[in-house]
């Protein structure tokens, strides 16, 4: 069975970037991928509204450029900057319905392949359980510091008997001798993290930045923190981001991470070492208004592109 798929439904790439199924071969800068499908706690939680966020950000993201040779004021100029970058969207994850392990096996081995292409992976999720196959098949490239934006913790060691589920993903990354350090940002309310879990990380070394420090202190205090020079990995959980820039979530808390917030976060990473990898996840659609929730996901992954673009990372190819 391959890899991966076209999505459900009519087949849409992301922005009508072109489509890359046979990762074998492929070539390309930065590879769009949709992981639907976590690991449930319940029966019920099998098919849940965020399987099919990859869907609706594609669709959603026809409407986040009048064209690549247009002015984005966000990013400081077109999307590729006059180089000749290669994006591609190889489509979702394969899922098997008689072998539910079998999603994450197929996003490592499609990762790893990404990875050893060169390629970028952008993957959109899923809930948050979705990283953790990505987080695997980043062993090639360490050290990477892994950097995450969330309302919650992420560090219970299992949930149900489940141990790569939604509230484990950070918790999984800590044990993957590959990240060298883990950077959590936005912090706030009421999750599913006890007192263990909040000393766990802390043993760990993990930086905890509340979303209340964060909006004292400023993005660009929290990445003096970051040493540069590294290669880094972002995870965004969309609860991570305020609820009025990203409605669609199932847990909301108010006071998050700012939409501009998160883009100083992805152009000082890049700024500093190199973007290895991104993720958005927990995107509920039938939660959205007017699709802000993914058009924001959308104009993030293009500023990560945008932001990587100028970094130098692909290199400096001109048309």
């Amino acid at each position: 069975m391959s890899l991966t798929q076209p999505p459900r439904r009519a087949f849409q790439t992301f922005m009508d970037f072109p489509s890359a199924n046979d990762l074998d071969a492929l070539a390309a800068d930065v590879a769009i991928i949709g992981i639907p499908y976590g690991d449930p706690y319940t029966p019920e939680e099998m098919a849940n509204d965020q399987s099919n966020a990859p869907t609706a950000v594609r669709r959603a993201s026809q409407n986040l450029s009048l064209g690549l040779d247009q002015w984005d004021f966000d990013i400081g100029g077109t999307v590729f900057d006059g180089q000749d970058i290669k994006v591609v969207d190889v489509g979702d994850v394969a899922a098997d319905a008689q072998d539910r392990r079998a999603h994450y096996r197929n996003a490592e081995a499609a990762i790893r392949k990404i990875v050893a292409a060169g390629a970028m992976p952008i993957t959109v999720g899923g809930d948050h359980g979705v990283p953790i196959p990505v987080f695997r098949a980043l062993d090639a490239l360490a050290p990477v510091t892994l950097v995450h934006i969330d309302a919650h913790l992420d560090w219970r060691d299992e949930v149900n008997g489940v141990r790569e589920g939604y509230s484990s993903p950070i918790r999984r990354a800590s044990e993957m001798e590959h990240f060298d350090r883990i950077v959590q940002i936005g912090m706030r309310g009421q999750g599913s993290a006890r007192r263990a879990e909040v000393e766990s990380a802390r043993a760990y070394g993990a930086r905890i930045v509340t979303a209340e420090e964060l909006h004292e202190i400023g993005m660009p205090s929290v990445l003096r923190e970051i040493p540069d020079g590294g290669r880094f990995y972002l995870t965004i959980d969309a609860d991570g981001l305020d609820p009025s820039q990203m409605p669609a979530v199932l847990a909301p808390v108010p006071g998050g991470v700012t939409y501009h917030q998160a883009l100083a976060l992805i152009k000082g990473l890049c700024r500093k070492g190199r973007l290895v990898g991104m993720d958005i996840v927990e995107i509920a659609p039938s939660r959205d208004l007017n699709d802000i929730a993914c058009l924001t996901a959308g104009y993030l992954i293009l500023n990560a592109i945008g932001a990587a673009v100028r970094s130098g990372q692909f290199g400096r190819r001109t048309k």
